[in-house]
Order: C-alpha cells, then structure tokens, then sequence
C-alpha cells in the first residue's frame, strides 16, 4: 500500500512479491487519519473479500514513521490529521487483526528498488515534494525523531521558500509543486510542473531554467549525501523523473563535479517500478 498526498494505491502480490491485482483512490489527505485509513481498508476489500487470505499488509505512509509501531510523528502541510496516527494498530482493526507493518514511503520506495548485491543505496523520490531514503551495511537507517534520509529539506540552494517554512532546501527546487511555482514566478503563467515539463522541450527558456536548477541542485544534494555515507549509488523516482531528460544532463554534470573520493561520480540509476514503486516496496515488509 502507498498511502500519498494525492491518492492511495494497494497492490495485491503473491508471497513471491508478483503483482495479481491493484486499486486507487484519492486519500482524503484532510480529512484527518482516519478518513485516510477508512478508505486504504476499503482499497483492500475491494481487492481480497476474504481477509483471511491476507499474509500481512505492508504500508508505505508518507510522513515520517516510528517504524515501531507504524505512528505518524510529523507530516507536511499535504495532510491535516495523520501525525500521530498508529497505522498498524489502527489499520489492522479495520482489516479483521490483519498483521500491518508501515514504513515511511520512500524507504519503501528504495526497499523495492533494490537488488540482490546492493548493500549501500540513496533512495530519492522527486514527486509533490523531495523525500529520500538511506539503506546502508544492508539495512535501512532511520534515525531519531525526524528520519534519516530527509534529503529533500537540506541545503541552501537559493532563496526559494520550502514548504517546511524554511528557505533554499532541494524540495523548494526539485519538487513538482516548486517547479510550478518558480515558472509562475518568472512568468505569471500558473501551469502544472507537466506542462512546464512540455514548455521546457517546446524551448521556452523559463522552463528549462527551472528544470536545469532542479537538475543541477539535486546531483549536487546527492553527491554530498552519497560522500558523507560512503554511497556509490543512488535510485531515483517519482512523478517529476517524468522528465528525466530535463534533469539528467545537469544533474551528471553536477556529478562529475563532485565525484566520490574514489575519483568516481555517484552512480544514478532510474526506479524500475514507476508508480507502483513505493507499494512494490511496501509489499517486501510481509512477503514470504
């Protein structure tokens, strides 16, 4: 399950982790957690009537997570009443005693990305806002009471304000609503980050602007997450990698400029699992 700011998607999978069927919905992101969590239990009845054929539910929840217990601890202004909401306990309730396990949403996200010799992997996730992911030694890190991995509320990259309150951070930069707001800012016309995706190849300098500072901001955030952790790699994914090709030229160039001690730059690969990524991951949490 991937439970976002926009919508909720449950993928059903086999205890092999192969996908047999899926379900969206909007999430009802204000209408506090527990219209949220009505409406991903509904997702998973309209898949599996019989909850007694349910191995485990695995939630990836945007937010930072007590991987714990599966509580809220804080959230972003895209949701009004899910901090402090016990997924696990609360969702299995409605789900018959159902085991429910919960992760933040892009360490599901890179749970689901990895393959079998990955020991050290940055997870980015480009979507409403910037989140990221650390799975380092083999095992995800998850820090203290704010979560490793927030690589989207770090750096000073210029004066934009982030949704956090605070200024410069990448997601002010490389978000989908950032890049819609600083083309509006440039040039008055208010369009989503897609279309000024469509502007940008169309050759409207306002657009690849933004998308070239999107670019060259993140590579640079990657680099100096990658070289403090002694990561190699990093995957990437989200609605904003839509445009890859606007954000891969600067963001290697970024890359190469800041290369590893090794003399190499971060190795930057796409998710395999596009939309479906963050509830593929999801799923690893009660496979098997």
């Amino acid at each position: 399950m991937d439970i976002g700011a926009t919508k909720t998607l449950v993928v059903l999978c086999d205890t092999e982790g192969r996908e047999l069927a899926s379900a969206s919905a909007p999430s009802e992101a204000h209408h506090g957690g527990a219209a949220i969590l009505d409406r991903a239990a509904a997702l998973v009845s309209s898949l599996v009537p019989d909850r007694c054929a349910l191995t485990g539910v695995g939630v990836g929840a945007a937010g930072v997570v007590d991987p714990a217990d599966g509580t809220i601890v804080v959230t972003g202004d895209s949701f009004t009443g899910w901090a402090g909401t016990a997924v696990n306990a609360e969702l299995s309730a409605r789900l018959d005693g159902v085991p429910v396990r919960t992760e933040n949403d892009v360490n599901a996200f890179l749970l689901g990305e990895l393959s079998t010799t990955d020991r050290h992997l940055l997870g980015v996730a480009l979507g409403t806002g910037v989140g990221g992911a650390l799975y380092v030694d083999g095992r995800l890190l998850h820090g203290g009471g704010t979560g490793a991995g927030e690589i989207g509320h770090l750096g000073r990259f210029g004066p934009a304000p982030c949704t956090c309150g605070r200024i410069g951070h990448l997601e002010a930069y490389a978000s989908g609503r950032s890049l819609a707001r600083r083309y509006a800012e440039a040039t008055g016309r208010d369009l989503p980050a897609e279309t000024v995706a469509a502007a940008a190849h169309d050759g409207d300098p306002e657009a690849g602007a933004v998308f070239e500072d999107a670019g060259r901001f993140l590579g640079e955030a990657i680099a100096h997450a990658a070289g403090l952790l002694g990561i190699a790699g990093a995957v990437v994914g989200g609605s904003v990698t839509g445009s890859w090709s606007l954000l891969e030229k600067p963001l290697r160039q970024a890359l190469a400029e800041q290369p590893l001690l090794s003399g190499a730059p971060v190795e930057v690969r796409l998710s395999r699992n596009g939309p479906k990524a963050v509830a593929r991951g999801a799923a690893t949490l009660v496979a098997g």
